[in-house]
Formats: C-alpha cells, sequence, structure tokens
C-alpha cells in the first residue's frame, strides 16, 4: 500500500470490504467454506473433551467400576495420541491433500466417538481415547496451517481467531447437552444416558467432516479447479501469497530438516506458545470455589449453579479473542494484544492470590469471569508463526504443530502441580505461579519481536546490497526497512525490494 493511500474505515470492521470486486468475491467464498467448516469442526472437538468429564460424573463411573485416578489416566490416553501424532500428520500436510486428509480423520474420529458407548471396561476405554486423540491431532496445527496458506497478514488474525472461538462454546453447551441426554435419553435401546453423549457427539460430527469434503480447500498450490474455485481464483491465491513471500511446499532434504533447529523460530515461538496455553489455570478454581460454600448444614449452590454459573469466563474468552484479533490485523502487529492480555491477566491473578477466599465476593467473582482473557492468542502466535517462517512452507508446518504439540505436553503436568485439587480453590502458589507465566510470556512476545525486526534488517541490507550490486540506481539514502511488526510486514518488504526499486510502494 502506497503511504499516499488512505485505508476507509469499513475495511478495519471486514477486511474484503476494500479489495477489487475478483479479490472479494473470492475471499467471501473462501471465508464461507473455510471457516465455517473449521469452526463446526473445533466445536465437536471441544464438545468432545468436556464430556468425557460429564458422562464421568452421569453414570460412566458407576456402570464400568472406575475409581481412584481412572479419570486422570482415560485423559492422559487421549493427550498422548494427540501429541504424537500432531507433527506428523502436519508435515504430511505438505505432501497430502488437506480436502481429503482433513475430512478423512474426522470422520475415524466420529466413528471411534461413537464406539465409546460399546465400552465395558477401564481398559477399552483407555485404548479408544488414545485413538480419538490420534484421530485429532490432525486438526488445529492443520487448520491453522492452511489457514496460513491463503491469507495476507490484515487478514489471518480475524480468520485464525473466529474458528478458535469455537473451543470457548463447546465447554458451554456440553453441560446443558448431557443433562439433556441423560433426562430424555437414559435408558432408550437399554443405553445409558452418558453413552448416549457419546453417540450423539459423534453423529453430529459426521454430517461436518461430509461437508469438509466438499468444502475444504487445498492449498493454494495444489488447488484444482472445481465448482468453488476457478482457474482465475486459484491464480490469484498463488499471486496473493507471493506478493507477502509466503512459499509453497517444496522438497525435503537433510539439510532443510536440520535447519529447522537452527533457528530461534521453533524454540521461541513455541514458548511463546506453552507459556499462553498455561496462562488461563486460574479458570479452573471457579467451579471448587461455589462448591465450597457448600457444607454438611446447608447448601448454598446447588448443583447446577455450580455447573453453570462459571461459564460466562467463556463468553468473556469470546469477546476479547475477537478484539484481539481485530486489534492485532488493523494495526498489522500480533504482538501489542499478547502484551497487554498478558498484563490484564497478570493483575487478575495477583488480585486473586491476594484476595481473601471469602470476603470480597463480588471482587473474586469478577476476577474469576476475566481469568481467559488471554485465551483468545491461540490464533494469533500460530499466524505469527506463520508468517514469520511462511519462506519455507515445511518448516512453517514444522513449527505451527510444535507449538500445538508442546503446549499440551506440558499441560498434562503443570495444572495438576500448580494446582492441586486439594489446594482448591486458595491455590495461592498457582495464581502467583500463573502471574509469573503471563509475565514470561509478554518477555517472550517481546523477544521474538526483537529478533524478527534484527532479521528483517539484515535481509533487507542483504536485498539493498545486492540490488546496489546489480543496478547501481538505489542509494542507501532511498532505502528505509519498514519492518513496524518484525514478521507481518517484513515479509512483504523483502519481497518488494526483490521486485522493484521503487521503495515509495512500501
Amino acid at each position: 500500500m502506497s503511504k499516499t493511500e488512505s485505508r476507509p474505515f469499513s475495511s478495519y470492521v471486514w477486511d474484503t470490504w476494500n479489495k477489487p470486486p475478483q479479490e472479494r468475491k473470492f475471499l467471501t467464498k473462501l471465508d464461507t467454506c473455510l471457516l465455517i467448516y473449521a469452526a463446526l469442526s473445533y466445536f465437536s472437538k471441544y464438545l468432545d473433551q468436556q464430556n468425557v468429564t460429564n458422562a464421568y460424573v452421569s453414570g460412566m463411573q458407576e456402570d464400568l467400576g472406575l475409581h481412584g485416578n481412572e479419570l486422570n489416566y482415560i485423559t492422559t490416553a487421549w493427550t498422548c495420541g494427540y501429541v504424537i501424532g500432531q507433527i506428523p500428520a502436519n508435515m504430511l500436510l505438505t505432501r497430502i491433500r488437506p480436502s481429503i486428509w482433513i475430512p478423512l480423520t474426522e470422520v475415524i474420529w466420529s466413528v471411534l466417538t461413537m464406539t465409546l458407548a460399546s465400552a465395558k471396561s477401564f481398559s477399552a476405554v483407555v485404548v479408544i481415547r488414545f485413538f480419538v486423540g490420534l484421530a485429532e491431532s490432525s486438526f488445529y496445527p492443520a487448520m491453522q496451517y492452511v489457514t496460513g496458506s491463503w491469507y495476507k497478514p490484515d487478514e489471518l488474525g480475524k480468520r485464525a481467531c473466529i474458528f478458535h472461538t469455537a473451543s470457548a462454546f463447546g465447554p458451554m453447551i456440553s453441560g446443558f447437552l448431557q443433562a439433556a441426554a441423560y433426562d430424555g435419553l437414559n435408558g432408550v435401546y437399554g443405553l445409558a444416558g452418558w453413552k448416549w453423549l457419546f453417540i450423539i457427539d459423534g453423529i453430529i460430527t459426521v454430517p461436518i467432516a461430509l461437508l469438509g469434503f466438499l468444502v475444504m480447500p487445498d492449498l493454494p498450490s495444489n488447488t484444482k479447479p472445481n465448482f468453488l474455485y476457478t482457474q482465475d481464483d486459484i491464480d490469484l491465491a498463488n499471486r496473493r501469497m507471493e506478493e507477502i513471500g509466503r512459499k509453497p511446499p517444496g522438497k525435503f532434504t537433510r539439510k532443510k530438516v536440520l535447519k529447522f533447529f537452527t533457528t530461534w523460530h521453533l524454540y521461541l515461538l513455541t514458548l511463546l506458545y506453552v507459556l499462553f496455553n498455561n496462562g488461563g489455570n486460574p479458570s479452573s478454581s471457579m467451579i471448587f470455589w461455589l462448591k465450597s460454600f457448600n457444607t454438611s448444614e446447608k447448601t448454598v449452590y446447588t448443583v447446577a449453579q455450580i455447573n453453570t454459573y462459571p461459564l460466562p469466563i467463556y463468553a468473556v474468552q469470546i469477546v476479547t479473542t475477537l478484539a484481539w484479533a481485530w486489534w492485532s490485523d488493523a494495526l498489522q502487529m500480533r504482538w501489542p494484544p499478547m502484551v497487554v492480555a498478558g498484563l490484564w491477566n497478570m493483575i487478575v491473578c495477583i488480585l486473586l492470590a491476594a484476595t481473601p477466599v471469602y470476603t470480597h465476593i463480588t471482587r473474586r467473582w469478577i476476577l474469576y469471569y476475566m481469568t481467559l482473557v488471554c485465551g483468545g492468542l491461540s490464533g494469533l502466535i500460530l499466524s505469527w508463526a506463520n508468517e514469520l517462517t511462511g519462506h519455507d512452507s515445511e518448516k512453517r508446518a514444522f513449527v505451527v504443530a510444535c507449538c500445538n504439540t508442546f503446549a499440551y505436553v506440558v499441560q498434562t503436568w503443570f495444572p495438576t502441580v500448580l494446582f492441586p485439587q486439594v489446594e482448591q480453590p486458595r491455590v495461592f502458589k498457582g495464581n502467583v505461579a500463573t502471574a509469573a507465566v503471563n509475565f514470561a510470556m509478554i518477555c517472550t512476545a517481546l523477544t521474538v519481536l526483537a529478533l524478527s525486526r534484527r532479521d528483517a534488517r539484515r535481509k533487507a541490507r542483504e536485498v539493498q546490497d545486492d540490488q546496489l550490486h546489480a543496478s547501481g540506481r538505489v542509494s542507501p539514502e532511498d532505502f528505509k526497512p519498514a519492518a513496524k511488526d518484525g514478521g507481518v510486514v517484513s515479509g512483504v518488504v523483502v519481497e518488494e525490494l526483490t521486485k522493484s526499486d521503487s521503495v515509495e510502494r512500501l
């Protein structure tokens, strides 16, 4: 965009409103297909994750004779499958068409989820949950990788966060779905209500998976003309990615793979995502806090109230997720929302640690509702990863998968250590530690910013030197690198400089 070209306000509301007609029509089709499918699929996955706990307390424990920590083992089995499958699945997407692979794994996931209704023992549940996690591992990092293959920096944050908000709707609806299944279907065809919960979840997901076979796009580089996308649309998509330096998949070589581990992107972006993912653990304390008011002498909150009163936490997450996304795309910077959300959550955690549990009730209630203001940063961090590694498609797939993989690896033990059930709802050390985690996330985000700007300056100097050597028409005084966000704009700067000597285009 030229320095003299102004941007209308409508483009900040929705970026396609300021695009040429052909590009606007193309993006509308892409948004309709990709975002609706991604949001519906992600909703069903989070619904399933919450359903296991709901089923456990709604009859599964008694029917299968579960005891002790066996629910934790069931959850761990799912996590193991999820962690093991993510990196290989994301790397396969650079060789296998996403429009086939992602819906196919979703069909498998649906069948496995419904199979849980037939489980008759603890060991059967553990095995099935492992394979459910393995089938699900292909979805979230894969969708972030595919989304990052189609959209420009001023578009990507909103799309990545819009379908991520589905993760907040799942827990909100699961409790109501369990109540409906238990009350309305318990005993139907000889099946307990908790079994119907898994059957319903699988049935919901099958048509979503079939929809994926119809509307899920591949990458711009391997999409073929079809009833949705014309050859002109595909050519436009490839030109758009070329303009920002986002490369299509290339060849795998030993040198390329080893280079993944020699740059800071893998380590700092993964660390940033791990810290974000463990910055909202105090949100789990509200349900224990409400339950702690009940004693053997009196009941302050009913079971229904204990399960429904914390739900606005997810409503706050949805609102802040969308706010961070629109703000980030408007600025074309990823780091400001991370700093603001991190500071906000850090203050919330400090106040929770400092506030007595049973006094200042209103204050504590409000603080709990604010504990997931960082929950929407997932899409922005993975958007930043897509942008910073866009010059190498295989590296981009690897880094995005590593972010989500190691976040879950840490999540399997970190909350248990800092938020043990025996210390709920006070969990003083957990709240203090989470404040420190948010501070570390802010520092990591600023470090990523500094290093990305440094790399952008180095690359810009290399391009400048090459142009000076080749033509002698560009003077050092004319060149001013515009790496205002270390990655979001720097890729555009470098790519444009290789095409033209005109600095004014930047």
